[in-house]
């Protein structure tokens, strides 16, 4: 097994192929005057399995584009099997028709993404796993939870009150409550279809003078989270963090969040970024191990 550390993930790519102990083929990268991306990998891949790992975190466009130029050149100069690590899936959001004629944008990735020879998908905390069952390649759906709750557990916040934003993240406030073992709920969402706001259930939580850490999937704008932290603040909550595995913090989310009383944002290398202080690639390398075995 070679690893190939694409450019939107070259820290995570590194760190996985050196738990595995597996060679690495670095990307030479550049763009063209016209944005364009040039991709050529620098060792021979020929007859190997070959990971590929790269987040299409923002710019998406771009992030996608050059993972989809990876695996076909791959593809064309003799690998395997391609297996993509795509630690941030783009466009996974958009996985059912929520109004009539919208695009199934997951269904349509994984279909390029078969195209241009994957054979296998990893990814980490998507928005809907369920949906990833249906489609067209093997996708494995891992979870970065339990790395956050032991980042906290390891800096003291053990017996932690843990919260998950609507009825389908219950799991996730579960799982990291096996780790901070403080007690655990959810605040119920619900977004309008057309204008995508979204607003939160009214909900008495035993947050008084303890502390609480909010978990989710990813955070964009910021905008429920915002509303989340002050309902927790309302409710007499010493201290609030933000735990996240895609931490997008679109715009001036990051000030939002701040300045509505959260005490710290932590978030995992699934998106490069200041709060991604927790990697997921041990997570990844042990999937990845399993597999060969």
């Amino acid at each position: 097994m070679i690893v190939i550390p694409g450019p939107a993930s070259t820290d995570l790519g590194r760190r996985i192929a050196e738990l595995l102990k597996s060679r690495a083929v670095m990307v030479e990268f550049k763009r063209f005057p016209d944005g364009e991306s040039y991709i050529r990998l620098a060792d021979s891949v020929d007859n190997q399995d070959v990971v590929i790992v790269q987040t299409t975190s923002p710019p998406q466009d771009g992030n996608l584009v050059q993972l989809l130029l990876m695996a076909d050149n791959a593809k064309d100069l003799g690998a395997k099997s391609i297996t993509a690590v795509v630690p941030y899936f783009a466009y996974a959001r958009q996985d059912k028709r929520f109004r009539p004629g919208e695009t199934l944008s997951v269904k349509t990735v994984v279909a390029m993404l078969k195209t241009c020879g994957g054979s296998r998908i990893i990814t980490v905390n998507s928005h809907n796993p369920a949906v990833l069952k249906a489609l067209t390649l093997p996708i494995q759906d891992l979870s970065a939870i339990t790395l956050l709750a032991e980042h906290f557990k390891k800096r003291g916040f053990n017996n932690a009150f843990s919260v998950s934003l609507g009825k389908r993240g219950t799991d996730t406030a579960v799982e990291a409550d096996r780790i901070l073992k403080g007690g655990c709920d959810y605040i119920s969402t619900q977004r309008d279809l057309i204008t995508g706001n979204v607003t939160l259930e009214k909900k008495l939580l035993p947050v008084k003078d303890r502390n609480v850490i909010i978990f989710d999937d990813v955070i964009s704008s910021g905008g429920t989270m915002v509303k989340a932290i002050k309902s927790v603040k309302e409710q007499g909550a010493r201290s609030v963090y933000v735990a996240c595995v895609h931490p997008l913090l679109i715009g001036d989310a990051k000030n939002k969040i701040s300045e509505s009383g959260a005490d710290g944002i932590v978030g995992t290398d699934c998106v490069p970024g200041p709060f991604s202080v927790v990697s997921v690639a041990p997570l990844i390398a042990e999937a990845l191990r399993k597999r060969e075995a």
